[in-house]
């Protein structure tokens, strides 16, 4: 496990830990602040982006290790505190133009736009990460390597501006002061996150609001003016792999449809929301409106008790899983996350009461209770105890078990679980 890993891992219970008090907090108030299925889908796709940084290294880190080495016009030392002051000052100054952009252009926002899929603003929705980042995130920091910026102080810096982000997103800390004129506070993001026409595209700022002063982008949250989160063509899924791929996806239909090779290429480097006039004339789509509910399906509570205890056992897979990723042979490793990936796509879908997710769900609890028992292995561990193999068997097997009793019986009937009309929640 390397450094970055590792002060993940160990700030993993941090996070939750402040995620409950937020929680506490909200209820002592009266506040609807999280919905489980929101945030156990928000917390997935922060899972999966730490499962794809696993093995997108060689673009976040690799790129940045050679151009540090080979093209760096200075060399400056890593034990001074005067580099890191810089460079986490740079950093910022990078990222924010990677945010930016990640805004302004349709390439760039198809990855970014994971970050801004919850229509509630919390804690968990800070965790909610993409996985696709890494395909040219890594372009906006080569101007800290030119400098000489050396990657150990790159990788530090970068979890600094990234850890730093977690606790502005929140509705329970209120305007700051001076605070909020200075640095990205949890009002000042509460406005970016917002589609309220008055927010949009504004504070793009990591740790320094300023940025947004000096480049014109800034907006302060207006108490008359209530921040509405999502984004303007809302996600209504819970498929944390949809999420990824949604707007690649309409992006490439709207390429394939368009009749100029032009447009098929514009369509990509355009602002979101921009299509070619052909094809919005032939595939239109309605104009946006504020929003007044959330995508909320029904779910039973003890269903939602099933799913969560569910989705704390892959988090528990995940933590071994960064434990292994600096030692296990890489088909290994993926055929793990693959694994992990799967079962997230599967609580999303019981979630959506998916009718072809209990029989999904009943052959992975099934497969996780039979392969340690009958092999006496795991992933990465070739010897398994075999109080640890029972162990796992019990677990499994007894969720197996109560999974058909746990299936509402419309669904039992043959009919969906979750009524199209009443998947949503009002958002007063």
């Amino acid at each position: 496990m390397n450094t970055q890993e590792l002060i993940i891992t160990w700030a993993t219970p941090v996070f939750f830990l402040l995620i409950g008090i937020e929680l506490l907090v909200a209820r002592l108030r009266g506040r609807d602040a999280y919905a489980s299925n929101d945030a156990i889908n928000s917390i997935g796709l922060g899972v999966i982006s730490q499962l794809v940084a696993v093995f997108s290294k060689l673009l976040t880190i690799g790129i940045y290790a050679w151009c540090a080495e080979h093209l760096a016009l200075l060399r400056l030392p890593a034990d001074n505190l005067l580099v890191w002051a810089g460079a986490l000052l740079g950093y910022d100054f990078c990222y924010y133009w990677l945010h930016r952009k990640g805004h302004e252009t349709n390439l760039l926002w198809a990855a970014h736009v994971v970050h801004h899929q919850s229509e509630r603003y919390n804690l968990s929705t800070a965790l909610r990460q993409t996985g696709s980042g890494a395909l040219l995130g890594w372009i906006f920091y080569l101007p800290l390597a030119i400098l000489g910026v050396p990657v150990e102080v790159f990788v530090v810096v970068a979890l600094i501006d990234l850890l730093y982000q977690f606790w502005v997103h929140t509705e329970q800390i209120g305007r700051l002061g001076w605070f909020d004129r200075v640095f990205c506070s949890p009002s000042n993001h509460r406005a970016h996150h917002a589609v309220n026409e008055h927010y949009l595209d504004r504070n793009y700022g990591g740790i320094l609001i300023v940025w947004d002063r000096l480049f014109g982008s800034f907006v302060e949250e207006d108490a008359a003016d209530p921040p509405v989160y999502g984004t303007r063509s809302p996600l209504r899924s819970w498929n944390p792999l949809w999420a990824n791929a949604e707007v690649y996806w309409r992006t490439a239909q709207d390429a394939w449809h368009a009749r100029r090779w032009r447009d098929k290429f514009l369509v990509w480097f355009k602002p979101p929301g921009w299509r070619p006039a052909d094809v919005a004339a032939r595939f239109p789509k309605p104009a946006f409106a504020l929003p007044t509910e959330r995508y909320d399906p029904p779910l039973p509570r003890s269903l939602k008790l099933y799913v969560l205890l569910q989705f704390a056992l892959l988090l528990g897979m995940v933590t071994q899983f960064l434990g292994l990723a600096g030692r296990a042979a890489l088909p290994e490793l993926l055929l793990y996350a693959a694994w992990q990936v799967a079962g997230l796509c599967v609580l999303g879908a019981l979630m959506e009461g998916r009718r072809w997710a209990w029989w999904a769900e009943g052959l992975r609890v099934i497969a996780t209770a039979a392969v340690p028992l009958a092999s006496g292995r795991w992933f990465g561990v070739a010897q398994l105890d075999g109080r640890v193999a029972l162990a796992i068997a019990l677990v499994f097997g007894l969720s197996a078990v109560a999974l058909p009793w746990l299936r509402p019986s419309s669904a039992r009937a043959g009919v969906a679980a979750v009524p199209s009309e009443s998947a949503t929640a009002s958002l007063r």
